[in-house]
């Protein structure tokens, strides 16, 4: 009788603050009971940066509030053919609603759910189902990774900042009732006159003011919590980090975990390798797209010898050949697949070459090969401007060698495996050739025209 005496004692306040709470507060006290109870940690899932993630989007999909149901139904084929994560656009209300691709954020918390910037749900579809689909990938043993945009918002209503006298559109009031903001987090505020840049025009975040990062990450509640907890996201692709420093994104990953990868636009190896140090986080691997459009857009192999991220960390860079922003590699799309499926670093698949533009068998070919045979660290062993042959060496894997020609003839060459006496094969299909190694571990191997072979023991 005490017990129950006592639990009565603490339900009756409870239902009083209920009843005289207005709507947003019951949402808000449903949302903390939400993450509290929730099981952050999802078992099961495939390691990632031991396969391939796939981003699955691109600029401009289709408007309508269908795409989250698109992606959905390619998830367990995306597995399959050796997919360990997605990466999706962002998923929050932006200031152009049904038509935004959601780079210009407005409510953190409203994954399609609040009628406010034209629309209730988003381009992509409702929270209903963003949820239902990474449900689904959870269930195929994919991880999802959000794309974050901390830089900037859009969308908020003119104010004018008392710290310079001017109007800015720095007043946000989203439908959520979450992450209320003004002038304060924005700069200018009346302590930070500015950060490392700002974008469009926008009004630019300020993640030093403590009240930012307690609505960002710190707070149980917070943006990144309630992503992780709430929503099931596993990750976190950062936009546009040359806007702010690198410990943002080091304090947001610290705080919920999850895999992180920061989009730091540049084309120079040595500064992308700095700055994923001071995020602690990998970085996408610019250094190694730019050198391979110079390689196969301007025929010359040779700089594939030139600097890039992977060389220098390779368990920090995550390599593309295409993404939403940037599209250059046109011919020798494939070879430039060839090259980041074969070389070290976490290679990215785009949603439009995959699914569009280029021989899907081809790439589940190449991601079967990455994911099987790709490993060890990497040995090149000739260059000129239409040949590139690289030998991986092997650790838990009998490594490869791949041979990639840009030529518009075969090509034949003599190279050192790491086998002896072991016959191979092109484990592409281009080639019939099954040669065996010397004692010396040289053997013959060939390459069709404007095409790419991968060989190890049969």
């Amino acid at each position: 009788m005490k017990i129950l005496l006592k639990k009565c004692w603490f339900i009756i306040p409870v239902l009083i603050f209920l009843a005289c709470s207005n709507e947003q507060e019951i949402q808000q006290l449903q949302t903390a009971v939400e993450i509290e109870t929730k099981d952050a940690s999802r078992t099961g899932l495939k390691p990632i940066g031991t396969g391939v993630m796939m981003q699955a989007f691109y600029w401009d999909v289709p408007p309508g509030g269908n795409w989250w149901n698109t992606v959905r139904g390619k998830v367990k084929d995306w597995s399959n053919a050796g997919i360990d994560a997605i990466w999706l656009p962002p998923a929050t209300k932006a200031q152009n609603g049904p038509f935004s691709m959601g780079y210009d954020p407005f409510d953190y918390f409203d994954f399609g759910k609040f009628n406010q910037m034209g629309s209730i749900e988003t381009r992509f579809g409702s929270e209903k189902e963003l949820k239902s689909l990474i449900s689904e990938a959870h269930n195929e043993k994919l991880s999802v990774i959000a794309d974050i945009v901390l830089n900037h918002n859009s969308g908020g209503q003119s104010e004018v900042n008392p710290v310079n006298g001017q109007p800015n559109w720095t007043k946000f009031v989203p439908k959520s009732g979450r992450f209320i903001r003004d002038y304060n987090d924005f700069h200018p505020n009346h302590n930070y006159s500015s950060d490392a840049g700002v974008f469009g025009g926008f009004p630019d975040l300020s993640h030093s003011q403590i009240r930012v990062q307690n609505e960002l990450w710190k707070n149980s509640n917070s943006v990144a919590k309630y992503y992780k907890n709430v929503i099931g996201f596993d990750g976190w692709r950062f936009d546009y980090v040359k806007g702010f420093e690198p410990w943002v994104v080091r304090e947001w990953k610290n705080a919920v975990g999850g895999f992180s990868v920061g989009e730091y636009w540049d084309g120079n190896a040595g500064t992308l390798d700095w700055w994923s140090g001071q995020a602690e986080v990998s970085a996408f691997d610019f250094a190694c797209y730019y050198r391979m459009r110079d390689a196969f857009k301007g025929n010359n192999l040779n700089r594939l010898n030139d600097d890039m991220l992977w060389k220098r960390n390779a368990a920090k860079a995550v390599t593309f050949v295409a993404n939403h922003d940037t599209d250059e590699i046109h011919h020798g799309k494939m070879l430039a697949y060839a090259y980041i499926l074969t070389h070290e670093g976490y290679p990215t698949i785009f949603y439009s070459d995959y699914e569009e533009w280029l021989n899907k068998e081809r790439l589940n070919n190449l991601i079967w090969i990455h994911n099987n045979l790709a490993g060890g660290d990497t040995t090149i062993l000739y260059t000129d401007n239409d040949e590139y042959v690289a030998r991986r060496n092997g650790y838990n894997s009998a490594g490869l060698v791949v041979y990639i020609n840009n030529a518009n003839h075969w090509q034949e060459r003599w190279i050192q495996t790491n086998w002896s006496n072991t016959r191979i094969k092109d484990y592409t299909g281009h080639s019939n050739w099954q040669p065996v190694t010397q004692g010396g571990k040289w053997v013959k191997i060939q390459v069709p025209p404007k095409s790419y072979t991968v060989w190890a023991p049969k």
